[in-house]
């Protein structure tokens, strides 16, 4: 099947036309797909919740908010950053010791929750901190065998680089991805990840982004986004998705998440209707799968 288009307009003129692939996994199958489902792409930011379940199972007391902005890209609000100090504390560690760079603080930096539980898993396991982000440090040759294992590839032959925040991250295919959300809430701690995002969709990203919209559906999904126009999700029954615009606009992930949706039957409010606006907040147009 072709990829879905996403049309973006301002007044009457088409200004771009963005394709998005994707595919949903049930049980280890297909159940559907848009475009190429053996897209390769990085799994860049999707990739924290799966991130998060050793961390989880290193710290059983975490609380939900905690684990969700372990699992968040946030948006430095007030709420937000409180659950990343709290994370520090427990790790007896400082804003100084986060290796996500300036965004423009280190705390303010929206992976800022992931690095913190990275902190958190170097403290139970009693590894150095210090270079916690590099390939050659243990915590991220736990987070490459996690991820892998998940999505059961062989992790010697899945491509690597490095993330904007300073990490590791992955390459797999699509449906390798959609196939990964699909089995998170059966994993070891996967059900604590999964209730965390569902409880606390506000701090996984914030208002108009497609992950947090999505869950605010209510409609039992667990999403999360990732840079370049990714978005992986898993529904309340374990239908995993992941969806890619291939020009990388995040812009155009709504509108392609809720096409695709509704190819599966759900039902998707106004999650795909996006409005185009300008400096001064007015309304010039919009986004819409054509």
């Amino acid at each position: 099947m072709e990829p879905i288009v996403v049309v973006a307009r301002r007044g009457e003129v088409v200004e771009a036309r963005h394709h998005v692939h994707a595919v949903a996994v049930s049980d280890g199958k297909i159940v559907e797909s848009c475009g190429d489902p053996a897209l390769v792409t990085y799994l860049r930011s999707s990739a924290k919740p799966l991130q998060a379940l050793p961390v989880i199972r290193a710290w059983p007391d975490l609380n939900d908010a905690e684990i969700a902005i372990a699992c968040a890209s946030h948006l430095h609000r007030p709420e937000q950053l409180d659950p990343v100090r709290s994370l520090l504390a427990k790790a007896q560690a400082s804003e100084e010791d986060l290796e996500c760079g300036y965004e423009p603080t280190r705390l303010e930096h929206n992976c800022s929750g992931k690095h913190a539980a990275m902190l958190l898993l170097c403290r139970r396991m009693e590894w150095p901190s210090t270079g916690y982000r590099l390939a050659t440090h243990p915590c991220q040759a736990a987070m490459h065998a996690e991820v892998a294992a998940v999505a059961e590839v062989d992790p010697s032959a899945t491509p690597t680089a490095v993330d904007g925040c300073g990490v590791v991250t992955y390459a797999l295919t699509l449906e390798r991805m959609a196939h990964a959300f699909s089995r998170l809430p059966a994993l070891d701690c996967g059900s604590r990840a999964v209730a965390a995002m569902r409880a606390h969709p506000d701090l996984i990203c914030g208002p108009g982004a497609a992950d947090t919209e999505l869950m605010r559906l209510g409609q039992g999904w667990a999403a999360k986004g990732g840079a370049e126009g990714l978005l992986c999700a898993v529904s309340g029954e374990g239908l995993g998705i992941a969806l890619k615009v291939e020009d990388g606009s995040t812009g155009a992930v709504r509108s392609g998440l809720a096409a695709f949706l509704s190819r599966l039957g759900r039902d998707v409010g106004d999650l795909g209707r996006v409005p185009v606006t300008n400096s001064r907040g007015e309304v010039v147009g919009e986004l819409r799968a054509d």
